[in-house]
């Protein structure tokens, strides 16, 4: 199998050959239980239960957007008025992001390592990013804004640009994509400087590529600039291999991987660099611990990136050895992750406009949601804290047996158009 920064002159076919080999010797004694990925790869429940865990905490921050009281009063993360709980329940989801997309890249490399043909993986990633395009444009900003056409470019439309640079970037060695994706984390922030005029021709795909906001003309917004998602994609990809090794080599290097990155985000935050949002010494303790997390997510920055892609490492690793009932729910949403997150985004928005007009909120209050979100408040909307978090066990118990129930039909049935949903 080749290592992690190994020859990038090797031949990608032998390559192939060797990883397809180690990943058959690592997955056989769970094979039966595991079964394939639509696209004919071995099934890591470590993946798959990660992914589970952090849809619930995805579906949390949304429940939060359209149910809290103070959801547009001000910002969770603004020190000055927030609160311990808040910050916390805000913060956490800041994993959900970066894993999906680090993920992404890890689940492509592993179809190459499992013997599917490099043109079918190239294939693959083209038509499902677009796909994921299509998607986000469409029918998920729809869902969260009940009203189109409007511009709302976030994670799906990261990971799906992300697939499609990979069916391109999978004819190189390995290595130089691992190389590219660090590159891209590190050094994205850099180009800051260089950012053309906002009247300038290019400023559109300067905000499309690098920097979140609006684009004239265009009601809507830019809020995940593609090239950092995808550099954390490519860094997935290159670090595919660590995933498929035998189950205790894993595990080790998979927690010497998230220690590392821990180790790097507190060198970088108490040097100040990496981050536009400086550590800032406060009073009181909470504050304190508070202040030294708050890092930057819009783009995503070299900090952000480190503490995230860490601590979903680790949680990962403890995640694994999950059993009894809630590991099958995470694996229920894990193994559907794009059905129960189209699914997700309705019945959510769909429940606040109930809740609220029974209420006595006016409808309309929820409708463009995204371009003015601000009226539910002025409209006197909201829940406490406490009911947001009894809203969100109220929604996962929604989704589990759907995406249970297609969780079955997707292990029962060999439909193509299942690999797209």
């Amino acid at each position: 199998m080749a290592q992690p920064g190994g020859n990038a002159a090797a031949d990608p076919a032998e390559v192939d050959a060797a990883e397809a080999a180690s990943v058959g010797a690592a997955f056989a004694p769970a094979a039966a239980d595991a079964g394939l990925t639509r696209s004919g790869a071995m099934r890591l429940e470590l993946i798959d239960v990660l992914r589970g865990w952090v849809i619930a905490l995805m579906v949390l921050d949304h429940v939060r957007d359209y149910f809290h009281s103070d959801a547009f009063a001000f910002n969770p993360l603004d020190l000055d008025r927030t609160t311990p709980l808040l910050f916390a329940t805000r913060w956490i989801t800041h994993l959900c992001a970066p894993t999906f997309v680090f993920l992404a890249g890890v689940s492509i490399h592993l179809q190459l390592a499992s013997g599917v043909a490099r043109a079918r993986v190239a294939r693959l990633a083209l038509t499902r990013g677009l796909w994921l395009i299509a998607l986000e444009l469409t029918v998920i900003v729809f869902g969260f804004n009940f009203q189109w056409p409007f511009l709302f470019l976030q994670v799906i439309w990261a990971i799906g640009l992300g697939m499609v640079a990979l069916a391109a970037l999978v004819w190189l060695p390995r290595s130089a994509v691992l190389l590219l994706g660090a590159a891209i984390v590190v050094g994205h922030a850099a180009l800051a400087g260089f950012a053309p005029p906002a009247t300038s021709l290019w400023a559109p795909l300067w905000t499309v590529l690098l920097r979140p906001g609006v684009i004239a003309g265009v009601p809507g917004f830019v809020a995940y600039p593609a090239v950092p998602w995808i550099g954390l994609m490519l860094l997935g990809y290159g670090l595919g291999p660590v995933f498929a090794w035998p189950p205790a080599r894993r595990r080790r290097a998979l927690a010497a991987l998230a220690m590392f990155a821990l180790a790097a985000y507190v060198g970088l935050r108490l040097s100040g660099l990496g981050d536009p949002r400086a550590w800032r010494r406060m009073a009181d303790p909470w504050l304190d611990a508070a202040s030294f997390f708050n890092v930057t997510k819009y783009p995503p920055s070299l900090q952000y990136a480190l503490v995230t892609l860490g601590a979903a490492l680790l949680l990962g690793l403890a995640l694994e050895r999950l059993r009894g009932p809630l590991r099958a729910v995470l694996l229920a949403y894990g193994r559907t992750p794009l059905f129960t997150y189209l699914l997700h985004i309705y019945v959510v928005h769909g429940l606040a406009l109930i809740a609220g007009v029974a209420s006595g909120v006016p409808a309309a209050a929820f409708i463009g949601f995204l371009d003015r979100p601000q009226r539910l408040t002025e409209a006197g909307w909201g829940v406490s804290l406490g009911a947001v978090y009894a809203v969100w066990l109220l929604v996962l118990a929604l989704l589990y047996p759907l995406s249970r129930w297609f969780a079955g039909v997707k292990r029962r049935r060999r439909d193509r158009w299942l690999s797209y949903l």
